[in-house]
This record gives C-alpha cells, structure tokens and sequence, in this order.
C-alpha cells in the first residue's frame, strides 16, 4: 500500500526533540518527500492506524516508548512491517548499530549527520523492494 500525496513519497519522522524533527523536516521537505512528525513511539502508532507512510525515520533514545521497542512492533505487526525504518541515534557503538540491524531496522544513521547521509538512506530504501 502505497501512500503518495501529490506524487510525494511520505516519511514519517519520529523523535521526542522537536529542534531535530525541525531540521529533519526541512531537510526532506527540500528534496521533495512529504513529512509528517510525531514525538513519540504512541503518537506514531497512533498515527500508523490513519495513514501509513512509505519510510519512517526513528530515533532510538526517546522516554516512556524507546525506538527499539516502536521498532520490534513495527517489525512485528503484518501491516506495518514492510515499511522501511532508518534508526537515527546519537549511540555509535558497534554494538549499539547490530542491536538495531538485529531488530529489524532497515538502515543506521548515527548523530550528527549530513542531509546527504539521511537522503542516500531514504534514496536508497524507497528505490528498492522493500514497499
């Protein structure tokens, strides 16, 4: 199922900080994606059962709901599982990334980062079979 608003691919961005879900958001606003921003893992799901986007951008390190739980319920849900999750995170440990891989994330991009890292991610995710 595809969710394309005026030929836009849309990402949903989720992260309690709304100074990055600002700049996220302008970041792929700017290369044309449609975005919608959330600031928690309930808000998300919340959101999932109205529309459901074609990427998610996850911060892993959010209070109350972590990333990696919203993950394994995104992953473990038939309706949401194919869609394609990047985990954004200030944790940049080797064991931190596998952790996150392990759970299903679909690529890893640790903070700070370029909107050309985050925009290869999402390039990449949306042009191959994951959808």
């Amino acid at each position: 199922m595809e969710n394309v608003k005026n030929g836009k691919k849309t990402i949903l961005v989720v992260d309690d900080s709304t100074d990055f879900v600002d700049v996220v958001k302008k970041m792929l606003e700017v290369d044309g994606y449609a975005v919608e921003c959330v600031y928690s893992g309930a808000e998300a799901f919340k959101r999932l059962e109205v529309k459901r986007p074609d990427l998610i951008v996850l911060d892993i390190m959010m209070p109350e709901m972590d990333g990696l739980e919203v993950l394994a319920r995104l992953k473990g849900a038939n309706d949401t599982s194919s869609i394609p999750v990047i985990l954004v995170t200030a944790k940049d440990q080797h064991r931190d990334i596998l952790a996150g891989y392990q759970m299903g994330g679909d690529y890893y991009i640790t903070k700070p980062f370029s909107s050309g890292q985050l925009i290869s991610g999402i390039d990449l995710l949306l042009s191959s079979d994951h959808s």
